[in-house]
């Protein structure tokens, strides 16, 4: 029968895991308390982000690993940046077996409420209050290749230049590795001219709905991947509403949502 850790962590995740996850630091002196084994503390982590419960309601008779111990360990490997080199690690294999498609790309942003922390802001679509927002580009089949996090009130054409820039080489089944897409569809919210232009200058073909021009369901049969893998990740329960104060946990785990998305399409 498999465990619950087994079923949270499989192996093929836990075998990719094991290659960006830091050493465990050793004690010299020794002694103290047996340091909880990184699958099961990965196990809970995992837990947290798709249930939503709190690290104090963490059950820790099913995994081992307090609630506490779990969230230092999440900690330390979110300044280590664990969760965005496995999320990374997972793209590499994915455009290895040919599974990324490049012709075509989306990008766009959800809304959620959270406290007043690190890169919050007053939402203008939530009667004023405070918010956070996810911005992700997916290539042409939904999954996510760059993902960024600011307050609710960043304009969504903010986004678009340091999403296209974040997007990691990433490897291809044949030739060099591919960090740009051939088209980019987008809503109006993106509709600026400066933003064509610098489409434009980096070879990069824009399907942006233009205001006034179009209607906003134009481009809705390219653009209902990305909104698909939206709606994936809110049903990550942790991030339905944002309860980390600290804006790289926060990131830690909409990482951690996409390397889930990445990993169910690897196994499939």
């Amino acid at each position: 029968m498999v465990g619950i850790v087994e079923r949270l962590v499989p192996d093929e995740l836990w075998a990719l895991f094991q290659r960006v996850v830091p050493e465990a630091p050793s004690r010299p002196q020794g002694g103290g308390r047996r340091r909880y084994g990184d699958r099961e503390v990965l196990a809970a982590i995992v837990f947290v982000a798709t249930s939503g419960c709190t690290w104090q309601q963490l059950p820790s008779a099913s995994f081992g690993p307090s609630g506490a111990t779990a969230h230092r360990r999440f900690s330390e490997w979110s300044k280590a940046r664990v969760w965005a080199k496995l999320h990374r690690l997972l793209l590499d294999e994915l455009g290895a077996r040919g599974e990324l498609d490049w012709s075509r790309c989306a990008i766009d942003s959800v809304n959620m409420r959270a406290l007043k922390s690190d890169l919050t802001g007053p939402n203008p679509v939530d009667r004023g209050k405070y918010g956070s927002k996810i911005h992700l580009i997916t290539e042409r089949s939904g999954l996510p290749v760059s993902v960024g996090i600011s307050g609710a009130n960043l304009h969504d054409s903010q986004a678009l230049i340091p999403l296209v820039k974040g997007i990691p080489p990433i490897r291809s089944r044949r030739g060099r590795r591919r960090r740009k897409p051939g088209k980019l569809h987008a809503d109006k919210g993106y509709d600026y001219a400066h933003l064509r232009r610098w489409l434009r200058a980096r070879g990069i073909t824009h399907r942006i709905a233009r205001k006034g021009v179009e209607p906003s369901q134009h481009l809705g049969h390219h653009r209902w991947t990305v909104e698909r893998t939206m709606a994936s990740l809110a049903g990550r329960r942790r991030l339905h509403r944002r309860y980390e104060r600290k804006a790289d946990h926060f990131l830690a785990f909409t990482s951690i949502a996409c390397t889930l998305i990445s990993y169910h399409r690897l196994t499939k």
